[in-house]
């Protein structure tokens, strides 16, 4: 983060261009269903299913956080290098398997190049984070997070999506000001080249993407279009209110403004609408 940064409309357009990345994804999903892999510990929303869903979630990203503190702290590079390489390449192989399935069911004929194609574009996802430079990088964690949130909206029932959102908003706060990801950031995200990107001023996490789009994604999974565009509104409007405090404190969390506003929002025009 620049010293003296300055809040400004322009630093939406990243997120904006993931959550419309994710729209489209979403799209795919409605409109060519898929099977999707299970993402959660338990399937059936009952309170306890609810709560250890959401707690799987936090303690999964907060191991992740742990690990790579220690290894920055240790200067582990080579490590941290093969760690987000597996986790990358899985994602992507992953999501190209999911949306370009959806993508040829409109084209059963062309099914043999499927495999071809989801082996291309993980290459081609590899070579923009680790070869290509920053402004592919940057591109490329862009729409992984707009894919990969529309993924888990898709996968998650509904309850269990939004109390993961909440407990992941709350641990956001401790971790940003007493845990790893706050060393993390002030150590610079810039180390853990494709789990962060940075535009202009700023640098944001992978996560932060991601949740934004799960966010969204949910809603119009569950609600529908209205739903979607007021909850994007509110991850945008928190977003830029996550700005202003950058502002005065040079280090916030990303999380609890978005999800805040994106979930009171959603879920209001869905009572009413």
């Amino acid at each position: 983060m620049a010293e003296k940064f300055d809040a400004q409309l322009v630093y939406l357009v990243p997120i904006l261009a993931s959550l419309l990345f994710g729209l489209g994804c979403a799209y795919l999903l409605l409109t060519q269903p898929v099977a999707l892999v299970p993402v959660t510990p338990f399937s059936g929303e009952t309170t306890s299913g609810l709560f250890g869903n959401a707690f799987y979630f936090v303690i999964l990203v907060a191991i992740g956080a742990t690990v790579f503190y220690f290894l920055l702290k240790y200067k582990s590079r080579k490590l941290i290098t093969a760690l987000i390489a597996v986790a990358l390449t899985t994602a992507s192989l992953l999501l190209s398997a999911i949306y370009l399935s959806a993508i040829f069911a409109y084209m059963p004929s062309l099914q043999f190049l499927l495999l071809p194609l989801i082996i291309l574009i993980t290459v081609i996802f590899d070579l923009a984070i680790f070869r290509f430079g920053s402004k592919a990088r940057n591109a490329a964690v862009v729409l992984l997070g707009g894919g990969l949130g529309v993924f888990f909206g898709a996968s998650i029932p509904f309850w269990s999506a939004l109390l993961i959102l909440v407990f992941l908003a709350v641990y956001d706060v401790f971790a940003v000001y007493y845990g790893p990801v706050g060393k993390i950031a002030e150590s610079g995200l810039e180390q853990l080249q494709g789990l962060s990107y940075s535009f202009k001023d700023i640098q944001m996490g992978l996560g932060d993407l991601v949740f934004y789009s799960m966010l969204s994604g949910s809603m119009l999974f569950n609600f529908g279009i209205l739903s979607y565009i007021i909850s994007l509104i509110g991850v945008l409007s928190g977003s830029y209110l996550t700005f202003i405090m950058l502002e005065k404190r040079g280090i916030f969390p990303g999380l609890p403004f978005p999800i805040l506003l994106g979930i009171v929002g959603g879920v209001l025009v869905s009572l009413v609408a």
